[in-house]
């Protein structure tokens, strides 16, 4: 299959898991903590212990209504999908109404049990069973379509121990082809901490990379939790903001100088801020690198060697990526089958762009085959 002569590659399609997969997954002695709901088509619900982990605050009268409306008109470009339950079946018609060759799937509830920490009640032992919980799903979900699913092994990292046997346990066992955590920041640990270290050596040694994924508006404090209160300007900053963050620990912070063989992609967050970014670390290196000597090269330079940033359908400043010398870190993303996709014109949306044919070609197969060790 290709689209107007180009192959495809998905780097963060999303999954609608069902409302009972942690019931029926879960392993006994953590059943029933975790719960879907199903109040609506495309529920991304989900509670533990009773308690409802999406933002839970203030919520407005026009978003309310917005939300419903985004629902109800995106209602029948989905129905193949909810007639279907969002089974194997349906995320294939949907790779093919889009032209999509190959896809690694992401979380769309687990979005959510991967933003609670210690404080919000999610003990290391729950953390580490909801992630086998969701992976042993996974594995079920794309083992009858081998080459064209696969799957981001959800890894919890409230347990460093428990993380790096969860990385080879997908690696070795189920076939993985990533490592999804979000980019929040988790029971007070930056991600350069060294106390992380075993997850990134074990990461390495597997060959898999990593996966940042943000999401939604969970229980843990959030870039734009105090300062919005509306969905709009909060999911501006949520997304992105985030992922420099997270960027920062790896490029500036030490990560890829000790683990120079891991491979990190920072997904849905856009990619147009990575060369003013990293020009910024750079700049600052130069100034107060003395405080980071495990650095041996500009953060910039980790970043080209190592990182991976992806590019929304439609996000226009895109073009001067390539210019500033990143055209080999982009990949692409349809963000299927969430309210702001594009689906099923994302990928003729992207070949629209003013971008040169062979940044596209590197974009939405080459790059992403080679993050992905495809």
């Amino acid at each position: 299959m290709s689209k107007g002569g180009f192959k495809v590659m998905d780097s963060d399609m999303h999954i609608m898991e069902p409302a009972d997969l942690w019931e029926r997954y879960m392993e006994p002695a953590y059943r029933g903590r975790l719960q879907g709901q199903n109040r609506f088509n495309r529920d991304f619900g989900l509670t533990m212990d009773g308690r409802m982990l999406q933002y839970t605050g203030p919520v407005s009268t026009l978003l309310m209504e917005g939300t419903a409306r985004e629902r109800e008109e995106t209602t029948p470009t989905y129905k193949f999908a909810d007639d279907r339950g969002w089974d194997p079946g349906s995320q294939i018609k949907a790779m093919d109404l889009e032209g999509i060759d190959v896809a690694v799937l992401y979380p769309t509830r687990g979005l959510f049990s991967a933003a609670v920490d210690s404080a919000g009640g999610m003990s290391p032992d729950l953390a580490a069973a909801a992630a086998r919980a969701y992976n042993n799903w996974m594995f079920d979900f794309c083992k009858d379509h081998p080459g064209r699913l696969y799957g981001a092994g959800y890894v919890a990292p409230h347990d460093v121990e428990a993380a790096v046997v969860e990385v080879r346990r997908c690696v070795e066992e189920l076939g993985f082809k990533a490592a999804f955590m979000r980019p929040d920041i988790i029971n007070g640990r930056q991600w350069h901490n060294h106390y992380y270290d075993p997850l990134w050596a074990e990461c390495q040694r597997q060959n898999i990379p990593v996966g940042f994924h943000a999401g939604g508006r969970p229980p843990i404090t959030q870039v734009g939790d105090r300062e919005f209160s509306s969905l709009m300007l909060h999911h501006v900053y949520s997304h992105p903001v985030p992922m420099m963050l997270a960027a920062g620990s790896f490029c500036a912070g030490g990560i890829f100088a000790r683990f120079p063989e891991i491979k990190v992609a920072f997904l849905e967050g856009n990619c147009s801020w990575a060369p003013w970014l990293l020009w910024r670390m750079d700049e600052h290196y130069e100034w107060k690198g003395y405080e980071h000597p495990e650095l041996t090269m500009f953060p910039s330079e980790y970043f080209k060697r190592q990182a991976y940033v992806s590019v929304e359908c439609d996000e226009w400043p895109a073009k001067y990526v390539d210019d500033a010398g990143y055209g080999d870190n982009v990949v692409f993303s349809t963000d299927y089958p969430h309210t702001d996709s594009k689906f099923p014109h994302a990928v003729d949306a992207f070949l629209a762009l003013d971008i040169d044919e062979e940044s596209k070609r590197k974009y939405l197969w080459d790059n992403c085959a080679r993050l992905y060790n495809l």
